[in-house]
């Protein structure tokens, strides 16, 4: 299956690994380093507040800042990385990261600290479709499965260890300089991988010097400033209702954008992203059940904590270590995924959405019991193991059948995308769902009845989901008949 858009892109030099276990290394490092600074973040808000003596606007750019670089960077980067080369791009954005971490734990105050994290969101922004792209690039078949399984069990690997790491050295260091390491603790990851990049992974670079790659400068300004305005209004959290006027705008410029890219296209010229890349029904398809699912699924991380320590008084370390079984789960899926994906094809998908949906249910019914004394809080870790679970069956081969429905020379800007549907519903969702649970309680809402209320809205979101994949799983069995 590659149903691949018609885009003249002028192909870059592609070479096989000679050591394709090396290369997936330095690809899932830097990947590694980078989620780890997303998931550790939240553990060490209160110590950078009170180390820099930061109000509540200021940390809220802490975080606002590195997700809104972040997003705005993903499909350009990979736009350049697929046109000129994919290796140098990975390397720079591993070094701006790294720069951006250690400029972090030197910040004098808030306004360096979210300086340096904009850095680090633009670093990531770079890296993360070229590592998407490589994969594409350099493996084949059942190969590129295991690779972005990997890829997904990096992905719970770093997101369990983050709050876990960061909540150490603090405990460890106090505070003012264990927020500063979790910081720095990126600076010899970073320049691990750069070195081992420039030795491990083929050079990629585009070799003819006749003509210089057309990069679609205005179709790249005009989708940047699109995810801008679309996401702002989800992270900015201003009393004022003005900034909700943004959003619609922005929704305007991508009709605007797409309109503008197949313009460019007729004329001759290839455009960052070609819209025919949407008529492919597997790659079309993916993009929407992973940006509806991550609408809910990473709401449950913060409204979980937020019962157990807002209502049960649960500390944040035992808040935090309330997930690791799950994120276990995660890793043994995501590998078992990556090996049965291309056998069962969206059949696993759908299986690891029903499977969420029945870990949902059981951590809204144990709740209560939790709450009245009859099992212990740790107890919910049982039914959050299923969510683990399913994400290995969901996300890592949701991505392999997604991307393989591109031709791979176009693989930065497909995985550009992915991920960008992926921020985009993860910016939404922990916007949406924690403002429901929150307008509940404070309405007088029951805790408890308002937990649950807030796990159905992010079940609905998931049964959304799965009737995509019920839906792209009819298109496959057809595709098959006809093959």
């Amino acid at each position: 299956m590659n149903d691949s858009p018609s885009t003249s892109s002028p192909p870059v030099r592609q070479q096989q690994p000679t050591h394709p276990r090396r290369v997936l290394f330095v690809l899932l490092l830097p990947l590694f380093m980078a989620l780890v600074a997303v998931s550790v973040i939240n553990v060490a808000l209160t110590p950078i507040g009170h180390s820099l003596k930061a109000d509540t606007e200021g940390l809220q750019w802490v975080l606002s800042g590195y997700a809104l670089a972040f997003a705005v960077l993903l499909v350009p980067a990979g736009r350049v990385g697929d046109a000129t080369g994919r290796r140098r791009i990975l390397l720079l954005g591993v070094g701006l990261f790294t720069l951006g971490s250690l400029i972090a734990g030197l910040s004098p105050n808030v306004g360096v600290l979210n300086i340096s994290r904009i850095m680090q969101g633009l670093g990531s922004g770079l890296l993360n479709p070229q590592s998407i792209g490589l994969i594409q690039a350099n493996f084949r078949g059942q190969a590129r499965a295991k690779a972005f399984a990997m890829f997904g069990t990096t992905v719970a690997v770093a997101t369990a260890l983050g709050p876990v790491i960061g909540g150490l050295l603090i405990q460890v260091l106090g505070e003012d300089t264990g927020w500063r390491w979790i910081f720095f603790s990126n600076v010899p990851i970073g320049v691990l991988a750069i070195v081992l990049g420039f030795a491990w992974i083929p050079d990629d670079r585009r070799r003819s010097k006749d003509t210089k790659p057309d990069l679609d400068p205005v179709g790249t300004l005009l989708l940047a400033v699109a995810i801008l305005l679309i996401m702002l209004p989800f992270l900015e959290r201003s009393v004022s209702a003005l900034v909700w006027l943004l959003l619609p705008l922005g929704l305007l410029l991508i009709f605007g954008w797409v309109s503008w890219e197949n313009r460019y296209r007729d004329t001759g010229r290839p455009p960052m992203v070609d819209p025919d890349i949407f008529r492919s029904p597997p790659f079309r398809n993916g993009i929407l059940i992973v940006s509806v699912y991550f609408l809910g699924a990473t709401s449950i991380w913060i409204v979980l904590p937020l019962f157990l320590q807002m209502h049960l008084h649960r500390t944040p370390f035992e808040a935090s270590i309330i997930g690791l079984p799950s994120s276990i789960g995660a890793m043994i899926t995501s590998q078992l995924g990556g090996r049965y994906v291309l056998q069962l094809g969206r059949r696993l998908v759908i299986t690891g959405f029903i499977v969420v949906l029945a870990g949902l249910a059981l951590v809204a019914v144990m709740a209560g019991v939790v709450e009245s004394g009859a099992l212990p809080f740790w107890a919910l870790a049982f039914p959050l193991t299923l969510v683990g679970v399913s994400q290995g069956m969901t996300i890592s081969p949701n991505q392999t059948l997604t991307l393989g429905a591109v031709d791979p020379r176009y693989g930065g800007v497909a995985g550009g995308i992915l991920s960008l549907g992926q921020r985009i519903g993860a910016a939404v969702g922990t916007a949406l769902i924690p403002g429901i649970l929150f307008s509940l309680t404070e309405n007088g809402t029951p805790w408890l009845e308002a937990f649950i209320i807030t796990l159905t809205v992010i079940m609905l979101m998931a049964m959304a989901a799965l009737g995509v994949s019920v839906v792209d799983r009819k298109r496959e069995r057809l595709a098959g008949t006809e093959g």
